[in-house]
């Protein structure tokens, strides 16, 4: 099983096959998720594959192919590897091939075939367990809803809203000089809201007022009992991340972000107590 290692994929075009903006979205995909991807460009024989996959030491090999050949260039890709005496390699295709192909390249020895539209998640989620590295889901972690952000121009006034104009007992308020930002917390039952104001114009909060053109809802947080391990989770199912290791947040949590690509376009903060 991996552990301490990045997963190392090989994305390969095996044939005649010219077309390879798919690959190449792929291979981004994958290595945004962290994982060290190594492209072999177009137009490659099975054995050019089978002897890069050797010289890289991967993981795992990712095939494409538009062409149509693909039953016939994929199952030689898993010839070599296996006459080089790297069987144990994983090989999933990808492309434009028929679902009535499939069976026969997974008793060809391709562990997994994506058609077109595929979603990243299912791919990454497939690479962790074809190659064994256990990860629990994401919500085995989180333990409730810690607080939403709001954004706000004037912490000044948002509190005066809040605490005034709504009636919420202010619980604090702090700088928070590593993210840029003011904030202010309100206690709503076994949640809070977070009032953020930057305190820099290149903050994140402050260029995210910028996009959205005023104050609003910044972002969602979930308390969780591992942080390290939570992010773990989540990328293993394909989630992106924005921050691959927890930084300090207000009131001295550890705190790290998903990237709203992943969450339906909310940013997602997941929060630990030290």
């Amino acid at each position: 099983m991996l552990k301490d290692k990045k997963i190392r994929v090989l994305i390969a075009k095996p044939g005649l096959d010219g077309h390879d903006r798919g690959a190449k979205y792929v291979a981004k995909a994958l290595a945004d998720h962290g994982m060290e991807v190594i492209y072999t460009g177009i137009r490659q024989t099975p054995e050019s594959i089978a002897n890069t996959a050797l010289q890289e030491d991967v993981d795992i090999v990712g095939l494409s192919c538009l062409s149509g050949a693909h039953n016939s260039l994929f199952p030689k890709v898993v010839e070599e590897l296996k006459n080089k005496k790297a069987g144990d390699i994983v090989v999933f295709g990808g492309g434009v091939i028929p679902k009535d192909d499939i069976p026969f390249l997974k008793k060809a020895g391709i562990s997994e075939v994506f058609t077109p539209g595929t979603p990243i998640r299912t791919i990454t989620s497939f690479i962790y367990k074809a190659l064994n590295i256990e990860t629990a889901p994401a919500e085995q972690f989180i333990k409730k809803l810690d607080h939403i952000g709001v954004a706000v121009t004037s912490l000044d006034e948002g509190i005066k809203l809040y605490a005034e104009g709504m009636g919420l007992a202010l619980g604090g308020v702090e700088e928070v000089p590593e993210q840029k930002v003011k904030v202010a917390f309100f206690k709503v039952g076994d949640t809070n809201i977070e009032l953020l104001e930057p305190t820099s114009p290149d903050s994140p909060v402050a260029k995210f007022m910028e996009k959205n053109q005023g104050p609003g809802i910044h972002h969602v947080a979930y308390e969780v009992t591992n942080i390290e391990k939570a992010l773990e989770a989540a990328k293993a199912r394909g989630m992106r991340l924005i921050d691959e290791k927890p930084r300090t947040g207000a009131h001295g949590k550890k705190i790290a972000f998903l990237h709203p690509a992943s969450t339906m376009k909310v940013l997602t903060e997941y929060c630990q107590s030290c």
